[in-house]
């Protein structure tokens, strides 16, 4: 598989290219991904040198506590990133990836506070809270 990747929000005001592998997804149910989209987050991570972004006037940024914040598009409001305050990577959101995007699902975290309107049964690892690995704002 190729490691470079391409995306954008909806409007095309932010692309981005990647470089390098990307993580495998990883789905958050904690009430802040399902409130800013509606749903829950899906993402990959990318170092902070390997990815570029074009339009980046274009994202707003959400602090959405001491721990991270939020980018968004300020046209569209295409929900992009999760920024960590203290760590050089970004997680990109799954679905601003062009096709094909070769991305495959690792894990559910936060399932504990996951909406109750629907089931997580596709036999992904499950985490009530986060994984042992991954740091994440607590809810």
């Amino acid at each position: 598989m190729d490691d470079n990747h391409s995306g954008s929000c909806l409007c095309g005001a932010v692309r981005f290219k990647t470089q390098g592998p990307l993580r495998g997804v990883i789905y958050c149910h904690c009430s802040q991904c399902r409130k800013q989209s509606g749903h829950f987050y899906a993402a990959t991570n990318v170092a902070d040198a390997n990815i570029a972004i074009e339009g980046s006037e274009n994202i707003t940024w959400y602090e959405a506590s001491g721990f991270a914040r939020r980018g968004f598009c300020k046209t569209c409001g295409s929900v992009l990133f999760w920024k960590p305050n203290e760590d050089a990577y970004v997680s990109v959101m799954a679905g601003s990836f062009d096709e094909p995007s070769g991305l495959l699902g690792e894990c559910h975290i936060f399932v504990g506070s996951k909406g109750s309107y629907y089931s997580v049964d596709d036999g992904l690892p499950q985490f009530e809270k986060s994984t042992p690995s991954l740091k994440v704002a607590d809810e």
